[in-house]
């Protein structure tokens, strides 16, 4: 066995430098870049590709591929397309405020309350289109029972299951409880202080978010370029960092602008035959918008859900 090219100690003692060790390191790192560049480049050309076919961004193209190769490969098999809308904790079973993962709602709701939002895409009137976990499961049993005995040459019956048209929770509704449940009920920062949470700035644009970025952000990265430059780079980190965070918000803010100044309503008059049946010999399967409490259920149910699994 061949034995490892040594050169030595360290300038500081602790080891010895292993010639070795350190190439495999850099092909390591060498292929690790090469994996975000090319993740990097498939993100946006998946989303150039999503664009041109008229979708805002690959997730919702990729869902809709989907559900066309069920379409045209179904062959002789009843079809029902489930169409949920942002799928939120649980809100009686198994038991109230159970989640796994953070959706697109949850992180909204977790950086207000730790303070690091100042400012958000989006009208106050815009509908978040929420439901319940157990009630979007509560939907497919019924629509599985439903079609049990559905003929094959019937047609494809598509179940749009959201709250916006009977219940609709809108995002100032939603941000002002927030902003109580975290004024009654702080998160806790690393230095053992309560966190103050202030009212978010609600932007109806891309363009005037662009300016707010331009003004709070752009301009005083530009500023602390020059003093790098002048210092000799020894901003550098703070520069970069900067930079970096900018990069990110931007290419989040353009990848959800598509749901933040989202105006539509889904029409789910599918799903209210499908609560009728349920209510006359459902077993019980509730999943009725109506029923929900947003302010009892957000301060809560699902904040206090969101917490716990934050941090376990």
């Amino acid at each position: 066995m061949e034995k490892p090219f040594c050169m030595g100690e360290s300038l500081n003692g602790t080891c010895r430098l292993d010639i070795e060790v350190e190439k495999k390191l850099v092909d390591e790192k060498m292929n690790q870049l090469r994996t975000q560049e090319v993740a990097l480049a498939m993100k946006d050309f998946g989303l150039k590709r999503a664009k041109l076919y008229g979708w805002p961004n690959t997730y919702v193209f990729t869902k809709a591929m989907g559900e066309m190769l069920l379409g045209s490969f179904k062959d002789n098999l009843p079809l029902i397309i489930m169409r949920p809308t942002i799928i939120t904790s649980t809100y009686k079973e198994p038991f109230p405020g159970y989640i796994e993962g953070l959706r697109t709602i949850d992180s909204f709701i977790a950086t207000v309350g730790k303070g690091r939002v100042k400012c958000f895409l989006g009208k106050p009137e815009t509908i978040m289109d929420v439901m319940p976990v157990d009630m979007v499961v509560n939907s497919m049993l019924m629509a599985l029972w439903a079609h049990a005995h559905q003929r094959s040459s019937e047609n494809t019956k598509i179940y749009h299951v959201g709250t916006s048209l009977r219940n609709p929770l809108n995002i100032s509704n939603l941000h002002d409880l927030i902003i109580r449940y975290f004024t009654q009920n702080p998160w806790i920062n690393r230095k053992g202080k309560p966190v103050r949470v202030t009212k978010v700035k609600f932007l109806g644009s891309m363009a005037r978010f662009r300016n707010y970025m331009t003004l709070r952000y752009v301009l005083p990265l530009k500023g602390l370029g020059l003093v790098n430059a002048v210092f000799c780079k020894h901003f550098h980190a703070a520069y970069e960092n900067l930079h970096r965070m900018i990069k990110l918000v931007m290419r989040l803010v353009e990848l959800y602008e598509p749901y933040a100044l989202f105006k539509g309503i889904f029409d789910d008059t599918n799903s209210e035959s499908l609560r009728m049946a349920a209510r006359e010999d459902g077993g019980g399967f509730d999943f009725n918008p109506t029923c929900i409490n947003w302010e009892d259920y957000i301060l809560n149910i699902h904040i206090p859900g969101l917490r716990k699994y934050i941090m376990k």
